[in-house]
């Protein structure tokens, strides 16, 4: 090789390596994403900065890998630990309103008056089939057509119910603490709904009656 074609790629391969050295860390990138994520929104109305603030779950699940085993059970261990049982034992409210809340699409938004817990709906189409009934609905998560009457949900007072009522009410609390990356919102949890609207869903989703088990 000529001598000058060779110190022509002797200096591109030194430039390339400093240029590599010089390139930010993984932390210093994330940094910078945060901070231009921040620069990219402002508070307006209930919707505040502070959303963007990602918990070990959110983070872990935001990456292009799946976390390993041992986040997983983590994410999985703190966020049972967060879920609230019912007062007083009472799983279940009123199917009826709980239909309500599910095709209700509102809460949250920078548009709404309060950002209290039970301020909006459920939006339980967006992401399952309710009904039987229904032409319209997402398949991000599975069906909820006959929910309780497919896992043999009789009565409320039935003893042999009790594991999937108790999973259903943790689920609907913190959906993270039975997967850890889970799409499902956290109800219960980022106080989306309270005790009460919780109950209302799980009467939709298990009680005999509901539209949905039948």
């Amino acid at each position: 090789m000529h001598a000058k074609h060779l110190l022509l790629l002797t200096l591109a391969a030194a430039t390339l390596v400093v240029g590599c050295a010089t390139l930010p860390s993984p932390d210093e990138l994330d940094r910078q994403a945060q901070a231009m994520m921040k620069a990219s929104f402002r508070d307006q109305g209930i919707a505040k900065v502070d959303r963007i603030e990602q918990d070990l779950g959110q983070k872990a699940c935001s990456s292009p890998t799946p976390p390993p085993d041992a986040v997983a059970q983590q994410i999985e261990a703190e966020s049972l630990a967060t879920i609230r049982w019912p007062s007083g034992g009472q799983y279940l409210g009123d199917w009826r309103e709980g239909e309500k809340l599910a095709q209700n699409g509102r809460g949250m938004t920078w548009t709404d008056s309060s950002a209290a817990p039970g301020a909006g709906g459920a939006q339980c189409y967006n992401c399952h089939q309710i009904g039987k009934q229904e032409i319209s609905f997402g398949n991000i998560g599975p069906s909820l057509y006959n929910y309780g009457k497919l896992r043999g949900v009789k009565s409320i007072t039935d003893p042999a119910s009790a594991p999937i009522i108790q999973y259903t009410w943790g689920k609907l609390w913190n959906s993270k603490a039975y997967a850890a990356c889970s799409n499902m919102p956290r109800f219960g949890h980022a106080r989306l709904l309270d005790e009460q609207q919780i109950r209302h869903l799980m009467a939709l989703l298990l009680d005999p009656a509901s539209p949905v088990n039948q």
